[in-house]
């Protein structure tokens, strides 16, 4: 869980220097890396829901 977590932090981090370097703003900055996380845990949770649906070969049934 530690590692998960010093992910977590690096990661929230990263977005916001990129974008404070990008735009100058530190608000901005802090508000994407805010959003952009979030965002993409939701886009995680419906990508592994259409991955088990969609990503699985089917078993074959033997004849």
């Amino acid at each position: 869980m530690l590692k998960t977590l010093s992910f977590g932090l690096l990661h929230v981090s990263v977005a916001f220097t990129v974008t404070w370097l990008l735009t100058g703003s530190a608000a901005i900055g802090g508000l994407v890396a805010l959003i952009e996380p979030l965002c993409n845990t939701i886009a995680y949770h419906w990508h592994e829901k259409a991955w088990t649906r969609f990503g699985r070969p089917r078993p074959v049934a033997p004849t």
